[in-house]
């Protein structure tokens, strides 16, 4: 096999990945459809909501899929969906609950279907590099708002919201498929050229795997998802309102916000690789409990802050650390389960993805729509993370199963 193999592979997942991270931009478009449907921010919110949410069950059922008919299919079906979901969305005009049932149900499905293809392939191509490759892996995505927003911006101001939907529907589709196409599990036993595990990897690979069913009947599995969802619902928080969020710290116009919005999304991307390969280095426990104690200090800081420098830096920082929870959370599992059925154990997982979505999003569309200001909500969220911080200190490797 070449040896270069894989990682064309992870490159076509960087790329499939990228497309789906679009979905992150969905702040830029809050205002323009709030406008056009006379409608509320927390309503034109819920849709972004209603597709995180799907995303992390269809995670789920892909992974369980993958094992039926292999990576090739469940991503190229999942970029069909994602797409075709998005390009109806151009028809909302029927209302908003075709927005939710389109951009929200319909393309959510695709993203949970292509996202878990990318982590649970790239785990079994890199086993000497898992903490990295799964960062990279998902890395596409925190970039994905980052080429999206601007181009998103400016088609909204030239040709409206809704046909910016079908633009954007068309790209995902050929990009996702195109990408979806490369997804392949490596042949059995493979492993690299040359590598030598070292201790660590030997006890990791040599490891029973568990099956799902012997996964949920530890309470590591439901630790992993307690933070995974914590992490989520911080940095979600802060994705579901960036376009306003900034205009009202900053004093900024919706032009300067979509800017700030691409730069802080390198944080996400950076993030997932970042964090994900310092915790080869640190532990996953410590990685996570770093970025909580971090996060206290910035969501309490951030409403002070009122320069377009200040507000960017910080709500960079947090993408960071939110990207960091997806980049390092792939390998926590595949650490503690093992990799032969991370597909649908981390899948399952996902769906704490799908509530923080729910929770963060609206606990600070509410908040700001209660108190008239950003400050108590993101107040809330720095005692979140306060109270986080100590449970990744409590967790511990699950007994092997027999």
């Amino acid at each position: 096999m070449n040896k270069f193999e894989r990682w064309w592979i992870a490159f076509a997942g960087v790329l499939l990945q990228m497309a789906l991270g679009a979905v992150y931009a969905w702040s830029v478009f809050r205002i323009p459809l709030a406008k056009l449907f006379h409608s509320t921010i927390s309503e034109v919110t819920l849709t972004f909501t209603i597709a995180i949410m799907v995303l992390g069950f269809a995670s789920f059922f892909g992974g369980l899929w993958l094992k039926r008919v292999g990576p090739r299919v469940v991503a190229m079906t999942g970029g069909v969906l994602y797409g075709g979901g998005v390009f109806l969305a151009s028809f909302s005009s029927h209302g908003l609950w075709w927005l939710y049932l389109t951009y929200g149900v319909i393309g959510g499905i695709g993203l949970g279907f292509s996202y878990i293809v990318p982590v649970a392939v790239l785990l079994k191509w890199f086993p000497d590099r898992r903490g990295l490759m799964t960062g990279i892996a998902v890395g596409g995505f925190g970039a994905g708002a980052l080429v999206t927003a601007p181009i998103a911006t400016r088609l909204i101001q030239s040709v409206g919201v809704l046909e910016t939907f079908a633009y954007l529907g068309v790209a995902f589709l050929i990009v996702c498929v195109a990408a979806g196409f490369f997804m392949q599990n490596p042949p059995e036993g493979w492993q690299p050229e040359g590598w030598t595990p070292n201790a660590k990897q030997k006890v990791q690979s040599n490891a029973k795997a568990f099956t799902l069913g012997e996964a949920l009947k530890t309470w590591q599995w439901w630790a992993l998802w307690l933070l995974l969802f914590l992490n989520t619902s911080a940095g979600i928080s802060i994705i579901s309102q960036e376009a306003p969020m900034f205009q009202e710290l900053a004093k900024i116009t919706a032009i300067v916000a979509a800017g700030m919005i691409g730069i802080v999304s390198i944080g996400n991307a950076a993030g997932r690789v970042f964090w994900a390969w310092a915790s080869d280095a640190l532990g996953r426990r410590m990685t996570f409990a770093v970025m909580f104690v971090a996060q206290i200090a910035l969501f309490w800081v951030l409403p002070s802050l009122h320069t377009v420098g200040g507000v960017t830096t910080v709500a960079f920082i947090i993408l960071l650390c939110y990207g960091g929870g997806f980049g390092t959370m792939p390998a926590f599992a595949a650490d503690y389960f093992g990799s032969t059925n991370v597909g649908s154990i981390y899948g399952l997982m996902l769906t704490a993805w799908g509530f923080a979505s729910a929770f963060g999003p609206l606990l600070i569309a509410h908040m700001r729509q209660v108190s008239g200001g950003y400050a108590s909500g993101l107040h809330v969220i720095a005692v979140v993370m306060l109270i986080s911080a100590v449970l990744p200190l409590l967790v511990r490797p699950p007994a092997p199963v027999k």
